[in-house]
């Protein structure tokens, strides 16, 4: 019976039905929102539904120059890769559906699958768009993907563990305990939106797929029901991302001010996702240089700056 429970939790709730419907949802709200405040309408609320169930009704082409098999396999690479990730985050209660030490550094790495799945399926396309594209995914890894480890790595070295839901029950009540430390997880926190940005390839960082360069990027030649699954992975990406802030920093599925501890995940994972719309319809797109010398002399900088003054607070006996 256990067993059955365990099994209908992974398949429906907390587990991947329920991440799917919540990432079609947060697709819908991140383009009302990002429509809204260019003073449009934006799109009802059945129009990622719609478009997915398009995308699958229709042919799936390969390219006569693209290795049949990498392509076609990659785009479920990258979804297995964002449902597993979310497994280790909690959802309904403080507790994940998965839990042990060193989940964080897990779903970090499991967060990275895509970008790399990205650049493949460019190169692995073998046309001019793509290539370049890949070669942006990657060249842009390297500048966002160290800040946002270690933003992560803060509230992880703040309380002495590397587990998600360690981490989401303890910090809340460790900071009002201890209000110094508000400085360093505030910075890490604000290091850690930019980079999930920049990981999400969202404006200022859609340089792998800018659309007025590169027609889509790595996504130029994918159709069909492999590019719903790309689509489809990158809003769940969103989704888990946001999840992993809100548990790492802002408490997660605890439950607050008497609001039960789902209601509270949905909250906190709903404001980071409209801080991330904000930062889309606020900010026009960078070049792949200037994001490079962002991530490495101002998010990098920053993130390091938190950790450096955790460690000064502890050895200061302000623990």
């Amino acid at each position: 019976m256990n067993e059955l429970l365990f099994v209908l939790q992974l398949l429906i709730f907390p587990g991947f039905l329920f991440l799917v419907i919540y990432a079609i949802f947060a697709e819908w709200l991140d383009r009302k929102l990002y429509a809204r405040m260019q003073n449009r309408v934006g799109p009802p609320y059945w129009q990622p539904l719609a478009d997915l169930i398009k995308l699958f009704s229709k042919e799936v082409i390969v390219p006569r120059s693209a290795g049949y098999y990498l392509y076609t396999l990659l785009p479920y690479f990258a979804f297995a890769s964002v449902v597993t990730a979310f497994f280790f985050i909690p959802v309904w209660s403080p507790q994940a559906l998965y839990s042990y030490q060193g989940d964080l550094v897990i779903v970090a790495y499991l967060l990275t699958i895509p970008t790399l799945v990205l650049s493949l399926s460019g190169w692995n396309s073998a046309t001019a768009y793509s290539i370049l594209g890949g070669i942006r995914c990657l060249t842009q890894l390297f500048a966002y993907e160290v800040p946002f480890f270690l933003a992560l790595l803060t509230p992880a070295l703040l309380l002495g563990t590397w587990n998600i839901s360690e981490i989401s029950q303890n910090l809340p009540s460790f900071l009002f305990a201890h209000p110094f430390y508000f400085i360093p997880v505030i910075l890490a926190f604000i290091v850690g939106i930019i980079a999930l940005q920049g990981k999400l390839e969202r404006k200022p960082f859609d340089i792998p797929d800018a659309e007025t360069e590169l027609v889509a990027g790595p996504f130029t030649e994918y159709s069909g029901r492999l590019l719903a699954i790309f689509r489809l992975s990158l809003d769940m990406e969103m989704v888990v991302g946001a999840s992993l802030l809100s548990a790492v920093f802002l408490g997660g599925a605890q439950s607050f001010l008497g609001i039960p501890g789902f209601i509270a995940y949905l909250i906190k994972t709903l404001i980071v996702i409209f801080i991330l719309a904000y930062i889309k319809a606020a900010v026009a797109r960078i070049r792949i240089d200037q994001m490079i010398s962002f991530g490495w002399k101002i998010l990098a900088p920053l993130s390091l700056l938190g950790m450096l003054l955790v460690v000064l607070f502890q050895k200061g006996g302000i623990l």
